[in-house]
């Protein structure tokens, strides 16, 4: 029986979802260098520190900032699409366990947020004035006006800290290379400290927005919810807020340089075209 048709390899051996994840991966990694780097000015300089539409809006203002926002959305929605692929096509092999399932739900997750992400930068691009919202307070509004919405903003906020705690523990294990081609080295060298580093950052980032989402449940308001910018702000706030907020920005510019190591050494087992769309339609016939 035949086998069924390869994707369409690009020039230098790698097909064209492979070139997808990297181009999305790059742009990942240019975003939270930017967010990282503007935080740590904010620290070091007075200002208010910002998240990533803050960080593509900063970036537009600049030399050719629209052409580089444009660029920056068109990588994002690669990375989106290869984190869609990666959640139905299963192709880092992660299984069907429970923490495989849970694994490639997340992906699922980021596909969508990154999709927003290129939204914001595109319109932004633009010049549609369409990236001035403050996402998780809006679907923070949007899910507290469903029924059961309490519950449902609690939900996302023991998400986000579930999501917390894994990148801690990432960065406590030190696997974040596991995925490299890497010699080990080099691994030991610059990339394991890099991933572990920004890890651990986003992981503190990520339990302080857990708490914004978990007292909005329980305030049953919105106005509780707040973003990457404000975990920012909570955290110069405290005693010897300026180190702290330090540490954290230049762990998220770590993050950041570890999506641009990934851009270029990450092992990508890209599944074949046809492979995909006939999960994509399995997957829409499951869910109708």
């Amino acid at each position: 029986m035949p086998s069924a048709p390869a994707a369409p390899v690009l020039p230098g051996g790698r097909n064209a979802i492979e070139r997808l994840a990297r181009f999305g991966y790059g742009a990942r990694g240019a975003v939270y260098c930017l967010v990282g780097g503007l935080a740590l000015l904010a620290a070091l300089g007075g200002g208010r520190p910002g998240d990533s539409h803050d960080a593509l809006r900063t970036l537009l203002v600049g030399p050719l900032g629209a052409p580089l926002v444009g660029l920056i959305a068109l990588g994002l929605l690669a990375f989106a699409l290869w984190r869609m692929v990666e959640a139905v096509t299963d192709a880092d092999r992660r299984g069907a366990s429970l923490k495989g399932l849970v694994v490639r739900g997340a992906h699922l997750v980021s596909a969508i947020l990154y999709l927003g992400l290129a939204g914001t930068a595109a319109s932004l691009c633009l010049g549609l004035g369409l990236g001035g919202g403050d996402g998780v307070h809006d679907g923070t509004a949007w899910l507290l006006a469903k029924p059961l919405g309490r519950w449902l903003v609690a939900l996302v906020g023991l998400a986000v800290a579930g999501t917390a705690f894994g990148y801690l523990a990432r960065a406590w294990r030190g696997d974040t290379t596991a995925r490299l081609s890497l010699d080990g080295q080099a691994r030991r060298r610059w990339a394991e400290p890099t991933g572990r580093f920004g890890y651990a950052a986003r992981g503190i980032a990520f339990l302080i927005v857990g708490g914004f989402i978990a007292a909005a449940a329980w305030h049953q308001s919105s106005a509780e919810a707040k973003g990457l910018g404000d975990a920012f702000v909570l955290l110069r706030a405290q005693p010897y807020g300026t180190v702290q907020l330090a540490l954290v920005a230049a762990g998220h510019a770590a993050f950041g340089a570890f999506g641009l190591i990934q851009a270029r050494y990450r092992r990508i087992d890209a599944p074949d075209m046809d492979r995909v769309d006939d999960e994509a339609v399995a997957a829409m016939r499951r869910l109708g």
